[in-house]
């Protein structure tokens, strides 16, 4: 279960990293959105050890932060 939990995990992170490729013909505060939620659910997973409420609010406020930043 830990090694499919790992892979979930990695994969989630493959798709988020993709997907900030469609960045490109973003503003630079929805890019720095965009960027600061991936940051944060990463972190928020690392931080709770994957669950869900601390990836979700993860990526909650690295979204605040990063469209603060991007004004």
């Amino acid at each position: 279960m830990r090694k499919l939990k790992l892979i979930v995990t990695h994969v989630a992170i493959a798709g988020m990293l993709v997907s900030l490729g469609a960045c490109s013909g973003m503003s630079r505060q929805g890019r720095d959105t965009a960027a600061g939620a991936g940051i944060g659910a990463v972190g928020g997973a690392v931080l709770t050890g994957g669950s869900a409420a601390g990836t979700i609010g993860g990526a909650a406020v690295g979204g605040i932060v990063g469209h603060e930043v991007g004004k």
